[in-house]
């Protein structure tokens, strides 16, 4: 099972969401926005993205250029500040068992798939 983690009104994320349709992939769809993931799931998440937590921020929102550009802050204030403004997160990432991937460019969903 895939979990995806969903912005609905985000074209790459819908794309995802098409993708897994179309390779008729067993998915589960988190609208991270409105179910945003705990820090335990976020940090579960990074673990296997194998990412720091500040790769997974979207640095061109308008809350991290208000609030965050130029900051420098420790992994755990960024997974805080990302289940706070869930907006911040990359999107889409998908999850299996075993390992997570933003899912941009499509083909990257595509290789996780095969």
């Amino acid at each position: 099972m895939i979990t995806i983690y969903h912005n609905p009104s985000c074209s790459k994320s819908c794309k995802a969401i098409s993708i897994l349709d179309e390779f008729g992939a067993d998915f589960k769809v988190i609208d991270y926005l409105s179910d945003p993931p705990t820090e335990k799931e976020l940090r579960g998440l990074l673990l296997l993205l194998n990412i720091l937590a500040e790769d997974l921020i979207r640095k061109n929102e308008p809350v991290f250029l208000e609030k965050y550009v130029g900051s420098v802050k420790s992994e755990d204030e960024w997974i805080s500040i990302m289940c706070q403004n869930p907006v911040l997160i990359q999107r889409p990432v998908l999850v299996d068992e075993k390992r997570a991937i933003i899912g941009r460019p499509a083909e990257k969903i595509i290789e996780f798939l095969k």
